[in-house]
């Protein structure tokens, strides 16, 4: 069987985790690992892999995965899907997914690749968990609770704010879908914390939920990556009311969206070209294995 080459785009602690993902998927080989700064300072981790600064130093690449900033995502896909290869990213700007699946959609056909975004467990998983449970009770209200946990993406794009030395953002969920940011900050020297302060609750990611910006002397002594979700949908089957559902997961951040995006990265290899989020994919694509030994195992 050949296996699906793909390239790690990005390393923090996705593109960490994203590795182990990879190296326990029996039908992927690492292709390498692009980072800002190439093999400098290049991690033990890392010593068998090749690690670059652009993916066109790579050799045939099937999917790349983008263990990005969400900012940063349409940038790098753009040029990649521009190559002939795969994405797959963890995009997570809700509001912002249907603008950027018309944009990669473009760019995908154009290059006939295939484009999987916002695959991570939130815009992802839980996209997948809610689209059935409003098939099943197709009247009715959902509420999607996150935490308490830390948020990667609420983090890293407070960590890109002038001023933050480093930031830790957490989500506390106060009921029905609302939620409120606690954020913690070490301030570089030289810049005012009530500026830096109200740049944080300006910004898109912040300012639509109630948000707390805190100074503290060391945030590292606060970083826990634990995160979670309660998703729940009351509503109605057909004509009798009262149908009440309850999806729960506890979960180590990083680590749960790395391996959504490479059980995505798997099911790109079998679409047509074009981008889609995981709502549009069969999600017998995301296993790997024989597919009447998984339908006779699951169904």
């Amino acid at each position: 069987m050949k296996k699906i080459r793909a390239a790690i785009v990005g390393y923090g602690n996705i593109g960490h985790y994203t590795l182990q993902a990879l190296e326990a998927a029996p039908d992927f080989e690492i292709a390498g690992i692009v980072r800002r700064n190439g093999a400098e300072n290049k991690p033990e981790e890392l010593a068998n892999y090749p690690v670059v600064k652009n993916i066109k130093e790579l050799e045939n690449v099937d999917v790349a995965i983008l263990a990005t900033p969400t900012r940063k995502v349409e940038e790098y896909a753009k040029e990649i899907l521009a190559m002939g290869i795969n994405t797959v990213d963890s995009f997570d700007i809700h509001t912002q997914i249907t603008s950027l699946r018309r944009s990669l959609n473009e760019s995908a056909q154009a290059g006939n690749a295939v484009s999987i975004i916002s695959a991570g467990w939130d815009p992802g998983s839980d996209s997948i968990v809610r689209t059935l449970l409003e098939a099943i009770a197709p009247k009715g209200i959902t509420y999607t609770n996150f935490g308490p946990g830390m948020s990667m993406g609420h983090t890293v794009a407070v960590k890109a704010i002038e001023g933050v030395k480093a930031a830790l953002s957490m989500t506390i969920p106060t009921g029905t879908g609302i939620h409120r940011r606690m954020v913690y900050i070490e301030v570089e020297e030289g810049y005012e914390y009530e500026k830096v302060a109200a740049a944080i609750k300006a910004d898109a990611y912040f300012v639509n939920d109630e948000t707390h910006v805190i100074q503290v002397p060391c945030v590292d002594d606060l970083l826990d990556m634990g995160h979670g979700v309660n998703l729940t949908r009351k509503g109605v089957s057909g004509k009798t009311q009262n149908q009440l559902f309850e999806f729960n997961m506890r979960i180590n951040n990083p680590a749960l969206t790395a391996q959504v995006l490479v059980c995505v990265a798997r099911a790109s290899m079998k679409q047509k070209p074009g981008c889609y989020t995981m709502v549009e994919i069969p999600v017998i694509d995301l296993l790997y294995g024989d597919r009447e030994t998984l339908i006779s195992h699951l169904v």
